[in-house]
C-alpha cells in the first residue's frame, strides 16, 4: 500500500506549482547518499515506490541515473585536449561574480567529456555558429547544436557533496530506455531530467505526450534542488484545477 510522503520542501523551494491552468504538488524524495554500487531500481523500490498513487508522475535526477550507471570520472583522469581548453576558456559561467553557479563547462574536463560525446565535427560546428550568433544576442546556440546529452555533462557535479566535488559527470546510458523500465516497473510515467537554477529539460520520457514545455514550467525552480539536498527523486500529482 502506498504511504502518505511527508510534504517538506527543500530550502527556498516551494511544494506547489501551476503549468496551464492545473495545480501540481512536487514531493521531493529524500534518499541516502547514492554511489556507484547502487541499483537504481532498488532504490526506486524503496525511497520513491511506496509514495506513488495512480495517475502520479515520477522525475528522476539524471545524476542518479549516471552514478548507478558508473559514468562519472574523477576530474584527474581526463586527458583534455587542446580543443577542449581553449572551449572551455569561452564559457560565461561569471566565476568570480555573484551570478557564478558552477564551472560547469568552463572546466576542461567537462568540455573534453562534452566533445567525446558530441563528436568533434559536431562541437566545432556548434562552436562556429555560436561565435556568428552571439554577438546577435542569440544565446545557447551552442547547447542546441550539440545535443541535449553533450549538454547534461557536467564538472564538477555537485558543489557540497563530497566526493563528487572531484568527479565529472558523463551523459546517462539508454536514459529514454530506463524511463521506460521505470514505468513498466512501478506504473508510473517517468521522465529523466536534468535540471538547474538555468532550467530544466528530459534527457528521457517513458512517453512523448510529456512536453518539454511542460517540463520546464514544471520544474523552473528546480524544487529538487542542485547541491546536498539528496532529494534525486521527486513525485509530482495533479491536485486540481486553478
Amino acid at each position: 500500500m502506498p504511504t502518505v510522503l511527508e510534504p517538506n520542501a527543500n530550502k527556498g523551494k516551494s511544494l506547489e506549482a501551476a503549468v496551464g491552468g492545473v495545480r501540481y504538488v512536487r514531493l521531493p524524495v529524500k534518499t541516502r547518499l547514492i554511489g556507484a554500487g547502487d541499483d537504481l531500481f532498488a532504490l526506486l523500490a524503496e525511497y520513491a515506490a511506496p509514495h506513488l498513487l495512480p495517475g502520479d508522475l515520477l522525475f528522476v535526477s539524471e545524476k542518479i541515473v549516471c552514478i548507478t550507471q558508473g559514468r562519472m570520472v574523477p576530474i584527474k583522469d581526463v586527458a583534455t585536449t587542446p580543443l577542449a581548453r581553449f572551449l572551455a576558456g569561452k564559457v560565461r559561467n561569471h566565476v568570480g561574480t555573484p551570478k557564478f553557479r558552477g564551472f560547469g563547462h568552463g572546466t576542461a574536463p567537462a568540455m573534453q567529456l562534452l566533445i567525446e560525446e558530441a563528436g568533434v565535427p559536431r562541437v566545432l560546428f556548434a562552436a562556429a555558429i555560436a561565435a556568428l550568433t552571439r554577438p546577435l544576442g542569440i544565446k545557447g546556440a551552442f547547447y542546441y547544436l550539440v545535443g541535449k546529452q553533450a549538454k547534461s555533462i557536467d564538472c564538477p557535479m555537485s558543489f557540497t557533496l563530497a566526493p563528487y566535488t572531484e568527479y565529472a559527470k558523463r551523459a546517462p546510458h539508454e536514459p529514454g530506455k530506463v524511463a521506460r523500465e521505470i514505468r513498466d516497473r512501478f506504473s508510473a510515467e517517468t521522465v529523466i531530467v536534468d535540471a538547474n537554477y538555468r532550467g530544466a529539460f528530459s534527457l528521457g520520457k517513458s512517453t512523448p505526450t510529456i512536453s518539454e514545455r511542460f517540463i520546464r514550467e514544471l520544474l523552473r525552480d528546480n524544487p529538487a534542488g542542485q547541491d546536498s539536498e539528496m532529494t534525486p527523486f521527486l513525485v509530482v500529482r495533479k491536485t486540481g484545477a486553478i
